[in-house]
């Protein structure tokens, strides 16, 4: 125990006191602010103080104690014991932190003071280091969960080129070679079976590039305007449902890794539409206000209930809150009988330190022909024209 005390008389009554209670106590005693601030670099259980000191208070003391703790020192239950103490210095000193305060007049309920001080303490100390390893514990599956999903787009990413340069340039090849079979044979049945095995060739086609686009999103290369366009335009031909999308002034050239995050959280969000909301109308809007990239998702449909958000295994939505954080956005959901509206926001400075001035969509049209080369498309036999790609879930 640390006592901060100026009569000697008064610490001998005080220790007098604590071996009456049976409390087996090591005490060092000091009287100046220059012993005190000295005394509180080693470890104690706790500290006694009296009001009046030589040149402070035991208020004051109490504030150097907590300016210490605040500099990374031990918590240390804090108590004013005076011989002359006014109700309003008692609550002051509460409101400031003390554990407690008593009179030296009255000095019985000490010891039990000073156990229930302690004890306070030990819960407090022990609830913090809880509360620090819940936050590092969070910290790491945060990062684990991050990591994880710049792998699973990285393999996508993987996969969605394998997929163009040996599978896609396979069926193209092939397609060429059975279309000049169907021209050049003169067996009526054998150029029957040569354009069926174009129709499936075709068809395989067009599964192969829907899954590219799902895996990776090729048309984000024309810009995240263009790319949230053809979505939209894609679900309202998919579903039927009226998806009309609303965009603001030009954006600037975005950070690596929010168009995608912000086309992954339209894809996800209309998924979820199309599957759960039995709605009639969808509004998309994308806006950019005070350095702050914002897309707004909103449905008229059934709404979600707690039921719905609290389920063990609807991965959804926490994906998109961790896919956002990942950038240092966040997401904002809120739903009703009327509709849902989920909201996602990225501040640009916080992911780059500032953007570029200049419109992203400029670069996107300067590619569009530099794309259309790369493509996997084959020349379609008449009438055989594919429809776009549908989006898929995230």
């Amino acid at each position: 125990m640390l006592h901060l005390e100026d009569s000697e008389p008064d610490h001998l009554l005080v220790m007098a006191q604590l071996r009456r209670s049976g409390l087996a106590v090591t005490t060092r005693r000091v009287e100046t602010r220059a012993d005190f601030t000295l005394a509180l670099g080693e470890r104690w259980d706790i500290i006694l103080s009296d009001y009046h000191l030589p040149g402070f208070t035991g208020v004051q003391a109490l504030r150097l104690l907590q300016q210490h703790m605040a500099d990374g020192g031990r918590a240390v239950p804090f108590i004013l014991v005076s011989g002359q103490i006014g109700e309003d210095t008692a609550v002051e000193a509460m409101r400031s932190g003390a554990a407690d305060y008593l009179l030296k007049n009255n000095l019985s309920r000490l010891a039990p003071a000073i156990e229930h001080a302690i004890e306070a303490a030990d819960v407090q100390r022990a609830r913090a280091a809880a509360d620090a390893e819940l936050q590092a514990s969070r910290a790491r599956l945060s990062a684990l969960a991050q990591h994880l999903q710049t792998s699973v787009e990285a393999e996508r990413s993987a996969i969605a080129r394998e997929i163009h340069d040996e599978v896609g340039g396979s069926l193209t090849a092939l397609k060429f070679d059975l279309d000049w079979i169907r021209r050049h044979a003169q067996d009526p049945q054998l150029q029957s079976r040569a354009a069926s095995a174009l129709d499936t060739v075709s068809s395989a086609l067009q599964v192969s590039q829907r899954i590219m686009q799902n895996l990776r999103p090729a048309i984000l290369d024309q810009g995240l305007v263009a790319a949230l366009q053809w979505l939209c335009s894609s679900f309202e031909k998919r579903t039927g449902v009226a998806c009309s999308f609303c965009t603001g002034r030009e954006l600037p050239v975005l950070p690596s890794g929010v168009p995608l995050v912000v086309y992954r959280t339209a894809q996800e969000a209309l998924t979820n539409i199309s599957k759960h909301a039995a709605a009639s109308r969808v509004q998309v809007d994308l806006s950019l206000s005070e350095g702050v990239l914002s897309l707004e998702v909103s449905d008229n449909g059934r709404g979600m209930s707690d039921a719905d958000l609290a389920k063990a295994r609807s991965f959804g939505i926490r994906g998109l809150h961790e896919r956002a954080s990942h950038v240092g956005g966040w997401v904002d959901l809120s739903s009703s009988a009327a509709g849902t509206s989920l909201i996602v926001s990225v501040p640009l400075a916080a992911v780059c330190g500032g953007v570029d001035a200049q419109p992203a969509d400029e670069r996107a049209d300067e590619r569009a022909d530099e794309r259309a080369d790369e493509r996997t498309d084959a020349p379609q036999p008449a009438g055989q024209n594919a429809d776009p790609p549908e989006p898929g879930t995230s």
